[in-house]
C-alpha cells in the first residue's frame, strides 16, 4: 500500500484492465483448444457412427478400443463416450465444420490480439467507453437511484440529561487554584486559601454551566464546570487543565452566558466586541481571539451589557464614549479605544449611561450620573475622573 496522486491511480486502473483482458483472451483461447479438439474428433469418427457403436457394445474398454481404432486423444474419446444416442442421431458434418471453422477464426483473432500491445490498449478503450455508455446518468443502470435531501435534525442531548443540575460556587485564588464547592456561598469570607494565597474569583453557578477563561494571551479557554476539582481542599492548579504557560496570567473567569457580547481590550488601548458564544473553545489549546504580540497583552475581557463605553488609562485618564463606535469581530486586534501618551490600559467597562457610571472605592460603591466632562468619541484621551475615583484605578 501507498499514497498516489490521481494519475498514478489513473494508470494503475488501466493496467488492471489491461491485465484482466490479457488473462481473459488466454482463458477464452485455452477453452476454444479444448473444443477444437472435441470437434475434430467428432469429425473423425462422423463416418463411422456404427462401428462406434459396434464398439462401444462390444469391447470391455471402449475409450481405449476408440483411440487406438481412429488415433484419438483422451479427451476426444470421452467426449464421444458421452454422448447421448439422440446427439449421434443428430450430428451432421456441416454443422461440425461450420462449427470448427468459426472457432478457429476467433483463436486468430484473440492470439493476433496476445501479440500486439497497441490492439489491446485499443481493446481497453472500447471497453471503458461501453461501459461508459451502458452505465451513463441517462441510462436506467447509471441513473442516481437515492434521493439527496435535506440533512436530518441534528440531535442535542443537554447536559442536564446526563449531569444533575444544582446550584455550586467556583473558587479560583490569585495563584490559579480552582475548585468547586456545592451552594451558593452566602459569606465569602469562610473560604480559606493556601498559606500566601488569596481571594481572586468567586462565581455562583450552577453545575451544568461552562467556566470561561480569558488570559493575557488574548485566548479564551472553556471547562465544564462538572469536570473542576470539588470538595472543600485548597482545588488544583487551573493552568494545568488547559494550555496556560507559565508566562500567561487569567485576566477574567466568567460563568458563560449563551446570547452575551463580550467586550475584549489590550494593554495598548485596543479592543472590539465579540459574540461571547463565539469564544467557546474545544480543546485545551483554547481559542485566539484577542491579536497580542511583543510587549502588549490581554488586560480586560467584560460583559457588554450598556450603552456607553468608559476606558481607563494608566495616566488616570478616563474617557466615556458610545458602544455602537465598536465593531463585533471573531477575531483580530481591534481598534483603539483611548489615547495614550505614556502608558496603557488599565481598565474598561461598559454601563448603561441613564444609570450611572459605578466603581468601587475601597469597601464603598459609587455612582457619578453627571458625565457629560468625560463623554467623547472614541480613541480620545479623555480627562482625569471624577472625585473620589478609586485609588487602585479600577471600576471594580
Amino acid at each position: 500500500p501507498r499514497v498516489m496522486n490521481l494519475r498514478e491511480v489513473l494508470q494503475a486502473f488501466l493496467d488492471h484492465r489491461h491485465d484482466v483482458l490479457t488473462r481473459r483472451t488466454r482463458h477464452r483461447i485455452a477453452r476454444i483448444d479444448r473444443r477444437l479438439e472435441v470437434l475434430e474428433g467428432y469429425l473423425t469418427v462422423y463416418g463411422n457412427l456404427d462401428e462406434v457403436i459396434r464398439i462401444i457394445r462390444t469391447h470391455d474398454d471402449p475409450k481405449r478400443a476408440l483411440m487406438k481404432r481412429w488415433k484419438l486423444s483422451a479427451a476426444q474419446a470421452d467426449a464421444i463416450l458421452d454422448m447421448r444416442l439422440r446427439s449421434l442421431r443428430r450430428l451432421e458434418e456441416a454443422s461440425i465444420r461450420e462449427e470448427l471453422d468459426a472457432l478457429k477464426a476467433e483463436r486468430k483473432g484473440l492470439s493476433a490480439l496476445l501479440k500486439d500491445k497497441k490492439r489491446r490498449w485499443k481493446a481497453v478503450a472500447h471497453e471503458i467507453a461501453d461501459i461508459a455508455q451502458r452505465f451513463g446518468p441517462e441510462t436506467e443502470l447509471g441513473r442516481r437511484r437515492t434521493r439527496i435531501g435535506e440533512p436530518p435534525q441534528k440531535v442535542v442531548v443537554p447536559i442536564e440529561a446526563v449531569i444533575t443540575r444544582e446550584p455550586v460556587t467556583v473558587i479560583c485564588s490569585a495563584k490559579g487554584w480552582v475548585r468547586v464547592v456545592k451552594g451558593h456561598i452566602a459569606d465569602e469570607a469562610e473560604v480559606t486559601y493556601k498559606e500566601g494565597d488569596r481571594a481572586r474569583f468567586v462565581l455562583p453557578a450552577q453545575s451544568t454551566d461552562k467556566l470561561v477563561v480569558f488570559a493575557t494571551n488574548g485566548r479564551f479557554y472553556t471547562l465544564g464546570i462538572d469536570r473542576l476539582p470539588m470538595g472543600r481542599g485548597h482545588g488544583e492548579p487551573l493552568r494545568l487543565m488547559i494550555e496556560l504557560g507559565n508566562d500567561q496570567d487569567i485576566v477574567s473567569l466568567f460563568v458563560h452566558e449563551p446570547g452575551h457580547k463580550l467586550l475584549v481590550a489590550a494593554s495598548d488601548g485596543r479592543g472590539f466586541l465579540v459574540d461571547g458564544d463565539g469564544v467557546i473553545a474545544h480543546t485545551r489549546a483554547g481559542k485566539q481571539v484577542l491579536n497580542v504580540s511583543g510587549e502588549v497583552e490581554a488586560r480586560a475581557c467584560v460583559a457588554a451589557e450598556g450603552d456607553h463605553v468608559a476606558a481607563l488609562g494608566e495616566n488616570r485618564k478616563l474617557l466615556v464614549f458610545p458602544l455602537d463606535e465598536l465593531a463585533t469581530m471573531s477575531r483580530g486586534r481591534g481598534v483603539l479605544l483611548q489615547r495614550y501618551r505614556r502608558g496603557g490600559l488599565a481598565d474598561v467597562t461598559v454601563f448603561t449611561l441613564a444609570h450611572g457610571l459605578t466603581w468601587t472605592a475601597g469597601t464603598r460603591r459609587r455612582t457619578q450620573h453627571e458625565l457629560e466632562p468625560w463623554l467623547g468619541k472614541r480613541a480620545a484621551a479623555g480627562r482625569l475622573p471624577p472625585a473620589g475615583f478609586s485609588r487602585a484605578n479600577r471600576f471594580a
